[in-house]
C-alpha cells in the first residue's frame, strides 16, 4: 500500500435525491438529511481531518479512562458510590489498556507514558474497590500490560 496521500475526498451526500434535483425532505423522504445538516457534517470532517493522530488517540484514552474512573467510584461528586460499576469499568479498562499497548510505538513514550500512568492508577484502583480483587496478572487490561502490583 503506498504512503502517497489519496486525492479523492469523501463527503457525505443525500443519497435519497438524484444528482440535478432539488432536495424535497417532506413527508415523502422522512429520513433524508436537510442540506445544512449535511453541511456541518463535511465541515466536522475536514475540521478533524486537521488534527493529528497522535491527539486524537490522546483525546479517546482520557475519554476512556475518565469514564473508567466513574465507573470505578473516583467520581469527585457527593453520589460516586452510586455511579460505581465494576463491570463497565472492567470494560473500559481493557478497551484502555488495548489502545495504549498499540498505539505506544506510534504516538511515542512522551504521549504514551503519562497515558500508560494513568491506566496503572485506574487498574490499582479496580483491584482496590473490587470485593474480590484479581490476582495480579488477571485484572482488566492485564493481558495487555502484564500484572500490575501496588
Amino acid at each position: 500500500m503506498s504512503e502517497q496521500p489519496r486525492s479523492e475526498r469523501f463527503e457525505f451526500t443525500d443519497t435519497a435525491s438524484s444528482p440535478g434535483t432539488a432536495h424535497d425532505h417532506g413527508a415523502s423522504d422522512p429520513g433524508a438529511l436537510p442540506d445544512e445538516t449535511l453541511a456541518e457534517v463535511n465541515n466536522q470532517m475536514r475540521d478533524i481531518a486537521e488534527v493529528p493522530a497522535v491527539e486524537v488517540i490522546t483525546t479517546a484514552a482520557v475519554h476512556l479512562m475518565s469514564a473508567a474512573a466513574v465507573k470505578c467510584g473516583l467520581a469527585a461528586e457527593e453520589n460516586a458510590e452510586e455511579l460505581k460499576d465494576l463491570d463497565e469499568a472492567r470494560k473500559l479498562i481493557i478497551a484502555l489498556a488495548g489502545l495504549i499497548t498499540a498505539a505506544a510505538p506510534e504516538i511515542g513514550s512522551q504521549h504514551a507514558g503519562p497515558l500508560r500512568d494513568g491506566l496503572k492508577s485506574l487498574q490499582l484502583a479496580f483491584r482496590e474497590a473490587s470485593p474480590f480483587p484479581d490476582a495480579p496478572g488477571a485484572g482488566p487490561g492485564e493481558k495487555f500490560t502484564g500484572p500490575v502490583y501496588g
